[in-house]
């Protein structure tokens, strides 16, 4: 060992000695940087409660307003033409047509439109929220084929799209590069993702598979996706003087805000955006042409417009999920033990986007080997920006790691389920920190027994009913836990025991209005119907994102220090007449409506008759979470195990799933209810990637050929199986509330599952997703 490894792993053993020293003397409720959080210990019974969501009535009965159902006086509505070459200029457009178009306002192109600033792309800022690092509609330059080239306002939303049929463009064309081979041809680049190159080294994992007495090394191809929301993409949007108000379908209202004041140049307080319901999100729901377009056709018109996208108009404005080519390469001795894990692989992205597809990250944490090497290089093609899509990275990187796996397995003739247990790290591989809470065996035990794991056929094929192959399958699910820092939540307290919440949040329809109503009614000792949560304004506080399955965590961190800074405002208004006169505020909690002791001596004031003594209607208190230290101490991850089983028909190579079943290691699940459906939602968009979801790019022209629900196949209800989810519910003592996010980890983990369940029922590796008959025949 060089004298520099002697001193790295010196500090090493260092660092663990005194983590495992922190967590021994530390109380179960501790997270780094703050004070131990009492909701740990005080239950009040909302916590756990298998709630309905609180927004369902509103939803089932139409009165939810959606961002395309906010009527304003005078609104027009608006329609936008698409570019029909890759890259390129405008020549010549002409628009006379369209503008004596019945009921027309007015065409707006790069000739008229106002002028703007870029859109800040993503992660150049912690505001920014753009796509794409380019300006729009400012000059004739075309960048990939579905470009905006002219929004059309008009009376009626019919009147809209007849006059955009009727506008000529011409164009000056550019070579352009749009396939995948020529783009790899050309040189590939480093992947980088949020400011980190995608790349990491450990030992000489190449010498050491080449020297592996068992070995797998094999090539994995994931398609582009697109996103398909019920809810398409929409804004209404009007200016009053210098002032923008933006009714959005979004999940980072302050980010969009902060995001369109730089593209319009005005203040950042000018610019409120709101965002109260939104009908899926899953990564698409952000800063795209379609906002701008519409808030500077609404200020050259002078009146409010209503502009939403076409089924169509999502796939050619915003970006999806992009493709993959991954090599897994795994090197295990006798005993089944990793000495050596590679993934590495190449995706494509634009040259105006910094979103590659990292599907290493996986790889980083789930399994322990003697050597690593994973890396992402990223090549350049004229196409729409690639962007986030549930579990990006994640979501594809676990179908060529899992199906490695499998491969594994099934060469030595091992259970899969032991060889990835026989892998199981005792801290984090590649930063070499504790896990924060990791109960992965338990989850794959609880899983395999109540799926009847032990009934799967040992030799591949050998199972089968009439014209029907059956077999079953089995991937661990990963992703890590995110908390954004900076966001501030205000709760207002009346005297006659009602609290109110604000934070400028999201409820894209996974349940965060009402686990937020359960905490906070559990942190003030409250009843549920006396607490409301207030979000998607950025007249709230706070500076959140829904997304990275993080907001859970951002949300509950921010609602725990303002918790704490109202229990210190109590304590003080309560004054030296009160029971609790001497005690310090992590010597209280909130119980029946009120402050007492932790002792449990019978001490107790309600809030009433505190604010009563100090003559206060009501009180208000903001606060905002810590940085997320946790992760400086911590690796903290989800897990989980998703088992398939699969049927092959043997004369047509039809692939059915009749039952999946999720078991996950997520912490502490806040509500049942809403946390099941998420997990089986994210499973079933597994599905679609696992048998039917590709987005088809017409290496020609850089046209997407499908972009409608005809045409792109997502998963119906008929094939949907029967889906079952069970969970560990083990708090992860350094995280808020002892939860992680889940809104993303149910896709992860199922494309493999149904791989290697595939290839149990037929003896056929399909390493090409989608899995589609043609494959399997």
């Amino acid at each position: 060992m060089s004298m520099v490894e002697d001193a790295k792993a010196t500090v090493q053993g260092a660092l663990q000695t005194v983590m495992k020293t922190a967590v021994a003397l530390a109380p179960d409720n501790w997270i780094p940087g703050g004070i131990p959080d009492p909701i740990m210990r005080q239950q009040h019974g909302s916590i756990g409660k298998a709630l309905s969501r609180i927004d369902g009535p509103l939803k089932v009965g139409g009165t939810a307003p959606f961002a395309a159902e906010f009527a304003l006086e005078g609104m027009v509505y608006a329609a936008v033409a698409f570019s029909t070459i890759a890259k390129g200029r405008i020549a010549t457009i002409d628009t006379a047509a369209a503008e004596a178009s019945p009921g027309v306002v007015l065409v707006m192109t790069y000739k008229n439109a106002p002028r703007m600033e870029k859109v800040p792309l993503f992660g150049s800022s912690p505001k920014a929220a753009g796509g794409a690092d380019l300006t729009i509609m400012q000059d004739p330059s075309v960048h990939w084929n579905g470009q905006p080239i002219a929004v059309v306002l008009a009376e009626t939303q019919e009147q809209a799209d007849h006059a955009k049929t009727l506008i000529h463009v011409t164009y000056d064309e550019d070579p352009a590069t749009l396939s995948f081979a020529d783009a790899k041809a050309a040189g590939t680049d480093q992947g980088m993702f949020m400011g980190e190159p995608l790349h990491a080294e450990i030992g000489k994992a190449e010498e050491a598979l080449a020297a592996a007495p068992h070995k797998v090394d094999a090539a994995y191809l994931t398609p582009r996706h697109n996103h398909n929301a019920i809810e398409l993409h929409a804004a209404t949007i009007a200016w009053d003087g210098d002032a923008l108000r933006v009714h959005d379908a979004s999940q980072l209202v302050a980010h969009t805000a902060w995001s369109l004041s730089k593209v319009f140049g005005i203040a950042e307080d000018q610019v409120r955006v709101s965002s109260p319901f939104v009908g899926g999100g899953f990564g698409g729901k952000c800063l795209w042409d379609h906002q701008v377009l519409g808030a500077a056709a609404a200020k050259l018109a002078g009146r409010p417009v209503r502009i939403m996208l076409s089924r169509e108009g999502v796939y050619r404005v915003v970006g999806g999920r992009t493709l993959t080519e991954q090599r897994v390469a795994i090197g295990a001795d006798a005993s089944g033990k990793f000495t050596a894990l590679i993934h590495t692989g190449i995706t494509a992205m634009t040259s105006h986007n910094a979103m590659p597809e990292p599907f290493i990250l996986p790889t980083m944490s789930v399994y322990g080997a003697d050597s690593f090497l994973l890396d992402v290089r990223v090549t350049h093609i004229d196409m729409l920006a690639n962007t986030f899509m549930r579990a990006p990275g994640e979501s594809v990187g676990t179908f060529a790691l899992e199906s490695a796996v499998d491969e594994l397995a099934a060469a030595m003739g091992i259970d899969p389920i032991e060889l990835k247990l026989i892998n199981e790290p005792d801290k984090d591989p590649l930063m070499g920190l504790p896990f924060s809470q990791r109960d992965v065996e338990k989850a794959y035990r609880d899983g395999a027994e109540r799926f009847g794991w032990t009934d799967r056929p040992k030799t591949p094929g050998s199972r089968r009913e009439g014209e029907w192959l059956i077999g079953m399958g089995v991937a661990t699910a990963t992703y890590p836990y995110h908390r954004m820092s900076g966001g501030a939540a205000r709760i207002t307290l009346t005297r006659d025991g009602h609290a109110t919440v604000d934070i400028a949040a999201h409820e894209m329809g996974m349940g965060t209005a009402t686990a937020h109503t359960q905490v906070t009614a559990d942190r003030l000792g409250l009843p549920i119907e006396q607490v409301v949560f207030r979000y998607g304004d950025t007249i709230f506080p706070g500076v959140v994102l829904a997304g990275g399955s993080q907001q859970t965590a951002s949300i509950g961190a921010s609602v725990i220090e303002a918790h704490k800074a109202l229990v210190t405002e109590l304590l003080k208004l309560a004054g030296n007449d009160s029971p609790l006169a001497g005690l310090k505020p992590d010597e209280v909690g909130c119980f029946d409506a009120g402050l007492a002791a932790l002792e449990d001596d019978g001490r107790h004031e309600s809030y009433a008759s505190i604010l009563s003594r100090a003559q206060r209607d009501e009180l208000v208190v903001e606060a905002a979470a810590p940085p997320p230290l946790e992760l400086q101490h911590w690796s903290m991850h989800s897990h989980g195990a998703v088992f398939v089983e699969a049927r092959v028909n043997a004369v047509t190579g039809e692939v059915r799933v009749p039952r999946m079943l999720g078991s996950f290691d997520c912490g502490r699940i806040l509500n049942p209810k809403t946390g099941r459906s998420q997990f089986r939602g994210g499973m079933i968009m597994g599905l679609g990637l696992a048998l039917m979801e590709e987005t088809e790019f017409d290496e020609r022209n850089g046209r997407i050929m499908n972009p409608s629900l005809s045409d792109y196949h997502v998963p119906v209800h008929l094939d949907v199986p029967e889906i079952d989810v069970i969970w560990t519910d083990i708090p992860d003592p350094h995280s808020p509330m002892g939860a992680r996010g889940i809104g993303e980890i149910g896709i992860t983990g199922v494309a493999a599952a149904v791989a290697n369940a595939v290839f149990n029922a037929t003896g056929k590796r399909v390493r090409d997703l989608p899995i589609t008959l043609d494959k399997l025949l």
